[in-house]
């Protein structure tokens, strides 16, 4: 059975790779936070369940019944331009651009109890406190922050299932510790369905929240942890009136009562402390039950050394951080370990120590040789986030499908994950990516898992008739916009998803597979319009959308993204693509203007996943269709395009400032791009072995692979200036190639880019 990487690793205090330094201090995660807020500074391990991190504000998804539009800053909690925290919550997403989760949010206060949060520009009117950036810190599983209104130093850190609280306090006779179970991320008044906390003895709660929203049955139970005992506590229940109150009003359950239930619930512990004084939470969350959360609890923090917490955390981070050790400038150090810094924090660790976890059909179920996992955004991370765990985390990446195919087994609908979280498919994006995650894997023999019965999961997930158009894209070749929206978006994504069945069956010897989904793989074919020269939304009756836009983003047929980025998005058939479109002479100048032409801001005004600073030119960096877009030159005459423009794109969409990254973050999709980049090569057909090759932005870097071998890529006299490949050579021979094969990669060597500053003609 293979045991999960952080209990195996819990008392490392120092990485297995010999290195001069620590890469730690290149982990920026203020500093990584996208433009649009997705990410978190908070405390956690490489994967891990409990993500524990501020939050600076209370809005609600809704004002009046409609959406409310400033929402979306807040899809993991923290805004940087921000001047107050309301708290501090135990689960997030990184970087998405929809949200959930902020689950019991822990606030410390001094002097008259105040339960409610107050607001941003009256701060006084509730529990919530000031801050200053100077006086915040943000490390790989360590956050510390002054609360300027208490005084109060607030430390956090975690372990894979256990967030772990250290607040100081001055000396004080009204010290208050609220457990906040009301505040949500995107949250509303009716989004918590149900809440129960019990008082076990004056050190120990434990309880239970049911939240419906994105994922409409998620539940998450908790034991919580003091380390001193409390003096007093109680409850404020704003829950609606009930109905039928049964027999309660006997007792007032609203001061010391051992228990309280409802859907608006906040508890207070009240303490006396000293000058100085430290008081200590653990809290650790299970998807299962009360029982096993305060058996994950005393497993991972059987103690009460924050320090010590902390310090096996970090030893995490730096034994993930040291499997690709590089040598560049600093600004590209920390650019390079805070993207693998982000991309090993999803997926996550969705079972408790014991391998027990909350199933799809909700019942408990255990996991079994694997590792079970949750989080999975795939229309995004199967671009570049899993390829590179193939590389670098494959262990993981088979458990990740092993994951994915226990979903299947469990879905109601017999359908693999399309973005799932928390025992619920929350149906979010189009396609059906995990065939591409499994086909990578198959293609590349990380099969830790039984690749059959995962390419039947496959079939039968491309044969669902009633999933978003899928039955008329089997029946005409296509998606048709009057009877399903994002047609060709879908069908272009369908056609892919297709093509990586068919290299998973012809790895596996089977034929008849093979044929039937090489051919379906050819139906980007039925939406291009060779009259305009662009992928087109079409009608059931095979005519074309007379209505068309090709550079509105919020054009019929497509999602996050328009024509002119849609129109490139055939990854597995560059070549006929570009014979498609007329051939170089014709493709190329295409390209061209797609980083030069300037997109009008009222091309993505009703599009809130695309923003001006996740754009160059028409290409849209900040969202994911366009990812693999910069490498297709390769596939021209003129490759040296490839390098020069992806250099640009590391230099100008990854900046080691706040708000350094150019969109969302998606996962870890958005940083595996710049890590594979800056590393001179990228998958740009996930399912296929090769990765195409670009610039390498590093001086040195050397791979630790799983199998015990290193994978070395040098880069001789590379620079800002020298971006142009003048030759490259693979274990001393020279390479004639655009491409290297994961296989030669997970052989160990040396990849050498010689770099100039003129391009080959």
């Amino acid at each position: 059975m293979r045991i999960f990487l952080a209990i195996t690793l819990l008392f490392l205090n120092t990485s297995s790779f010999a290195q001069d330094e620590s890469l730690l201090q290149y982990v920026k995660p203020i500093i990584g936070t996208d433009k649009m807020g997705h990410t978190y500074p908070g405390a956690t391990v490489p994967f891990g369940a409990v993500q524990l991190s501020p939050e600076t504000d209370t809005l609600s998804y809704e004002v009046d019944g409609h959406y409310n539009k400033d929402i979306y800053k807040y899809c993991a909690g923290y805004q940087y331009d921000d001047k107050t925290i309301v708290g501090f919550s135990h689960t997030h997403f990184s970087g998405t651009g929809h949200s959930d989760l902020g689950d019991f949010l822990i606030m410390p206060t001094i002097g008259k109890l105040q339960l409610n949060p107050g607001t941003a520009d009256h701060p006084e009117s509730g529990f919530r406190s000031g801050y200053a950036h100077a006086n915040e810190v943000a490390d790989a599983d360590y956050y510390k922050v002054l609360l300027d209104k208490y005084k109060i130093l607030a430390e956090l850190t975690a372990t894979t299932r256990v967030g772990f609280h250290q607040y100081t306090f001055p000396k004080s006779d009204q010290v208050h510790i609220i457990l906040d179970a009301v505040y949500g991320i995107y949250n509303y008044p009716d989004k918590n369905v149900w809440t129960y906390i019990r008082i076990e003895n004056d050190t120990l709660i434990t309880g239970y929240r049911q939240t419906t929203g994105w994922a409409k049955t998620r539940t998450v139970y908790f034991a919580m942890v003091f380390s001193k005992p409390f003096k007093e506590y109680g409850f404020q229940n704003g829950s609606k009136k009930e109905v039928y109150r049964g027999f309660w009003n006997k007792f007032n359950t609203s001061k010391n009562f051992p228990e309280m239930a409802g859907t608006q619930i906040r508890a207070y512990f009240d303490f006396k402390t000293e000058e100085g004084e430290k008081i200590r939470i653990k809290f650790a969350i299970s998807p299962v039950s009360n029982f096993n959360a305060l058996e994950n609890l005393h497993t991972e923090t059987p103690a009460w050394d924050f320090d010590a917490v902390k310090k096996r955390g970090q030893a995490l981070w730096e034994q993930e951080l040291s499997k690709i050790q590089i040598t560049a400038d600093k600004e590209t150090k920390e650019n390079f370990y805070t993207s693998m810094y982000h991309a090993f924090i999803n997926p996550t660790i969705y079972m408790d120590v014991n391998g027990e976890y909350r199933g799809l059909d909700q019942n408990t179920h255990k996991a079994t040789g694997f590792t079970n996992y949750t989080t999975f955004s795939l229309w995004d991370t199967h671009r570049a986030l899993h390829p590179l765990f193939n590389i670098i985390q494959p262990g993981r990446n088979a458990d990740m499908i092993s994951s994915m195919l226990a979903h299947y087994d469990q879905s109601a609908e017999k359908m693999l994950p399309i973005w799932s979280n928390s025992a619920n498919e929350n149906w979010c994006m189009i396609g059906y990516h995990a065939v591409s995650v499994i086909s990578d894997a198959v293609v590349k023999g990380n099969t830790g898992f039984d690749p059959n019965r995962a390419l039947d999961a496959c079939i039968t997930m491309a044969k669902h008739e009633n999933y978003d158009g899928l039955g008329y894209y089997m029946k005409l070749g296509y998606v048709p916009e009057d009877k399903n929206g994002s047609s060709v978006s879908n069908t272009l994504e369908y056609a892919y998803d297709d093509w990586c069945i068919a290299q998973m069956a012809q790895k596996l010897g089977r034929q008849e597979v093979y044929r039937e989904f090489i051919k379906r793989s050819e139906n980007y074919k039925n939406v291009y319009d060779p009259t305009s020269g662009f992928m087109r939304p079409r009608m059931s009756d095979g005519s074309f959308k007379k209505d068309f836009d090709v550079l509105n983003t919020d054009e019929p047929g497509f999602i996050e993204g328009n024509s002119w980025n849609y129109s490139l998005y055939v990854p597995h058939a560059p070549a006929e693509l570009i014979k498609l479109m007329g051939g170089n002479k014709r493709f190329t100048p295409h390209l061209d203007s797609l980083f030069t032409m300037q997109l009008p801001d009222s091309f993505f005004a009703n599009t809130e996943d695309i923003t001006r600073d996740g754009i160059i030119g028409n290409y849209v960096h900040g969202n994911e269709p366009s990812h693999h877009v910069a490498y297709l030159y390769n596939w021209t005459d003129e490759p040296w395009k490839t390098q020069d423009h992806v250099r640009m794109i590391l230099r100008k969409m990854y900046l080691p400032t706040p708000a350094g990254l150019s969109g969302n973050d998606d996962c870890g999709q958005m940083s595996a791009w710049y890590i594979l980049s800056a590393l001179g090569f990228y998958p740009v057909a996930p399912g296929s072995e090769n990765y195409s090759l670009g610039s390498p932005a590093i001086d040195k870097a050397t791979l630790h692979l799983e199998n015990g071998k290193t994978f070395t890529v040098t880069a001789k006299n590379q620079g800002d200036k020298n971006v142009y490949v003048r030759k490259v050579m693979l274990n001393g021979k020279t390479l004639d190639r655009d491409y290297i094969t994961h296989t030669e990669i997970m052989n160990g060597g040396e990849l050498v880019f010689f770099m100039s500053y003129k391009h080959k003609k």
